[in-house]
């Protein structure tokens, strides 16, 4: 509930709550970071964390 008892659809929640906490500078670097990810030195298993911690910020993960 918002204020005045008012019910919030959890999509307006979620997009205000990322806009007022999460800017989008902040979301476009970890889009860039998930962009340029190279497994490297990782082994398998961290590199596949890091992969799947970033994918959220891509623009076509859903």
């Amino acid at each position: 509930m918002g204020a005045d008892d008012v019910a919030i659809v959890w999509e307006l929640f979620k997009r205000e709550f990322l806009r007022k906490y999460f800017p989008a500078d902040v979301k476009n670097t970890k889009v860039v970071e998930f962009m340029e990810l190279k497994q490297g030195n990782m082994l398998v298993a961290e590199y596949s964390a890091k992969f799947e911690a970033l994918c959220v910020f891509s623009p076509h993960y859903n």
